[in-house]
């Protein structure tokens, strides 16, 4: 199998002048197939990893950057997701429904843009975390963001360390930070981490059924306007029983701080 060797030098591009995002989604409307069983009684976003549900360590995160409202779409078990966030004050949650109708990645968000306003809002998968390094991560991508060159800005992390992922690899980047994903025969040294900066101007002319958000990050990286910032601290897939038993074991260690 091909690999490349990726630069070490590469560039968080330069702070814009956009404002920090005050608005977010979750996206939580997920099924759970692949963490079955444990899914078939506890929707995915309330599994819990070192007694703290999944989506309330990305909440956490959000709050304490002073983000102010966030969308989470529902879909399975609904109800226990509504009650749990129901107790929450910070920030602000507002449900968008998809028990009708799962509308995917893409499709959850355009349904949820009458909430997200016409600035640029977080989107976050709901089966990740992450702790952040010297600076919270959402400040980061916040100051990265530059809407004058991007539609879009990931936050990435090295495939070596994309804890409770099994695949090779999403992306290589630039030295400015462009993605380009990677051809069938390679390996790719970065990992999306779930985690982005966008805007509504980017769901133009999408379709109404449902959709891939992979359809906007392929439309942003044709124009030349989807950029990447790699992420400086732990992060975790917690998409399968097996990788919820090893994010609860890693972030058992000595070594490894949560402010959870």
């Amino acid at each position: 199998m091909k690999t490349h060797q990726q630069p070490h030098n590469v560039d968080i591009p330069p702070v814009g002048d956009a404002d920090i995002p005050r608005r977010a989604m979750v996206l939580a409307a997920g099924l759970g197939r692949r963490m079955r069983p444990i899914t078939m009684r506890t929707p995915k976003p309330l599994v819990k990893v070192r007694g703290v549900p999944v989506i309330d360590w990305t909440l956490d995160r959000m709050a304490a950057v002073g983000l102010e409202t966030c969308v989470v779409n529902v879909h399975h078990l609904a109800d226990e997701v509504r009650a749990h966030l129901a107790r929450r004050t910070s920030p602000r949650i507002v449900f968008s429904d998809e028990t009708a109708r799962l509308m995917d990645t893409g499709g959850g968000v355009k349904q949820a843009l009458p909430h997200l306003g016409d600035g640029a809002f977080y989107v976050v998968n709901g089966d990740v975390l992450w702790l952040d390094g010297i600076q919270p991560a959402l400040t980061r991508l916040a100051e990265a963001w530059d809407p004058a060159r991007m539609d879009m800005l990931l936050l990435v992390l090295r495939l070596a360390g994309a804890n409770g992922y099994d695949g090779r690899g999403d992306f290589f980047l630039d030295g400015w930070g462009r993605p380009r994903r990677r051809k069938a025969h390679e390996i790719a040294p970065f990992v999306h981490a779930g985690v982005l900066i966008t805007t509504a101007a980017l769901f133009e002319d999408t379709p109404d059924d449902p959709f891939s958000l992979n359809l906007l990050f392929n439309r942003a990286m044709d124009e030349g306007r989807l950029y990447a910032v790699p992420h400086d601290g732990e992060w975790y897939h917690v998409g399968t029983p097996s990788a919820l038993a090893l994010a609860e074991e890693r972030l058992g260690e000595p070594n490894i701080c949560s402010d959870q």
